[in-house]
């Protein structure tokens, strides 16, 4: 799929948050030639007030912006989880700064004029790691509801599978036999629809990752 087709969240959209004017209309031009939907802000503020934070897409930010500045409001998206791909543009990027922004999650940080073809190739790897990201964020939503299909019992057992005790080991540790061991063991994998032991351990490993992660 494209990273600008449209899926169950809606058509994916390039925001461009950037306090010039002339740059905010070049970059809808250079954009829209490519058939990618825009919308553009002159502040981080202005483009809060419109409430569209976490939409499927990606960010072109400016570092230096009035206000708070581009790289400090990537720093707050990146702590509070939003889903959001970040490009980072500037007139003058030293070590430090570029440095602060990959270790946020930045995709990409530019220096003003921007060649064309790097801030495409940017923003379409901002786009293409914003869809995976939304996909992985449905899939576990659909693990966690076939999770909590299971019976206290069967939580147990699969916890235990999944660090890699054998049947006997976990019989002991629970306090019940081998065969139903067994029986929790098959109600394990058909309820999860894990074909293998390795899908049920990296099942195991996505819900501790999605209990660990930050509400999106």
């Amino acid at each position: 799929m494209s990273p600008t087709a449209k899926d169950g969240e809606g058509e994916r959209v390039v925001v461009v948050i950037d306090d010039d004017e002339s740059v905010r209309e070049a970059l809808r031009g250079l954009f829209q030639s490519v058939g990618l939907v825009t919308e553009l802000y002159g502040s981080v503020q202005a483009f809060l007030d419109a409430g569209r934070r976490n939409q499927a897409g990606c960010i072109v930010l400016d570092i230096r912006l009035p206000g708070r500045s581009g790289l400090e409001f990537q720093e707050a998206l990146a702590r509070s989880g939003a889903a959001q791909s970040v490009v980072l543009i500037s007139g003058h990027v030293d070590v430090q700064m570029a440095v602060r922004a990959m270790k946020a999650g930045a995709i990409d940080v530019l220096t003003k004029p921007v060649r064309e073809q790097d801030l495409l190739e940017a923003v379409n790897r901002a786009l293409a790691a914003d869809q995976q990201r939304r996909e992985e964020a449905k899939g576990g939503l659909a693990l966690r509801a076939r999770h909590r299909t299971l019976s206290e019992r069967e939580r147990q057992v699969f916890a235990l599978v999944a660090a890699g005790l054998l049947n006997k080991q976990i019989a002991d540790r629970v306090a019940i036999t081998e065969a139903t061991v067994k029986l929790h063991r098959s109600q394990v994998m058909r309820k999860m629809e894990a074909g293998s032991l390795a899908d049920l351990v990296r099942m195991a490993d996505l819900l501790a990752k999605a209990e660990a992660s930050p509400e999106r």
